[in-house]
């Protein structure tokens, strides 16, 4: 699903009525027919439509991300696939107040960067990589790591973003990353480690085991890697949910 075919962003538009747009042949913008809502709801879309195309012309899809409620932000990927961030983030502990970040990894375009604490990992970095990027995507990361980020670098992370963790609780898909990753197929390198076992080894490699740190960064780039294959699973598997269920009629 595209941006395109979307009309729940529009204050005043919910699941049922765009349901109803697109049962009755309104699947994407361009189709949009006024009669199918009431005149003060119509305009209301004309004038989203009209404004969200300009936005998608500037790859820009913050708007959209802003307006749409968290489990429905997946909404956004396949505009801006190509210039997604999946990013995550290792500690030293939970909390952001007296805790160190300790790598970062961002995956996009098929390439993955490893930025590692007291190396090259830093606010200017971290802006540089974000701003670079048209959607942030995460495995709750609107809860941790934003945050942590936001507290340790002083940074403003602005970047539209899709917390994965909701549209899987959509589907049903609970538990943390691995667990998910295990339930629907997808494999990863050293899926015997933890988060626990990630600040184990950074405090081996504060000891002066290089081999900890290369053990470290594999596991957090592990991480990102496979948030793109859910990424298109969560995608894929909503808009056969979403749209074409109420294509089918169901």
């Amino acid at each position: 699903m595209r941006i395109e075919n979307s009309f729940i962003p529009v204050h005043g538009v919910g699941e049922t009525t765009e349901r109803r747009l697109w049962e009755n042949g309104v699947t994407h913008w361009d189709e949009f027919d006024g009669s199918v809502v009431g005149s003060t709801l119509a305009a209301r879309i004309e004038t989203f439509i009209e404004e969200g195309r300009a936005h998608l012309e500037r790859g820009d899809v913050s708007p959209f991300a802003e307006a749409l409620p968290a489990a429905s932000r997946w909404r956004c990927y396949e505009n801006v696939s190509d210039e997604t961030c999946f990013l995550d983030i290792e500690t030293t502990g939970l909390d952001a107040a007296c805790e160190d970040v300790t790598t970062v990894s961002l995956y996009r375009g098929g390439e993955t960067k490893t930025f590692v604490k007291d190396r090259d990992l830093t606010a200017a970095r971290l802006e540089r990589e974000l701003d670079e990027s048209a959607l942030l995507v995460t495995f709750n990361g609107q809860r941790f790591d934003v945050p942590f980020l936001e507290t340790c670098f002083d940074v403003s992370v602005d970047v539209p973003h899709v917390d994965l963790m909701y549209p899987c609780k959509k589907l049903g898909l609970d538990g943390g990353l691995k667990a998910i990753e295990r339930e629907i197929g997808i494999d990863r390198d050293m899926p015997e480690l933890s988060g626990r076992d990630a600040v184990r080894l950074w405090h081996e490699y504060e000891s002066g085991d290089e081999g900890s740190l290369e053990t470290l960064v594999e596991y957090n780039r592990a991480d990102t890697r496979n948030m793109e294959p859910l990424m298109e699973h969560v995608a894929d598997r909503l808009h056969e949910d979403v749209f074409e269920a109420a294509m089918a009629g169901d």
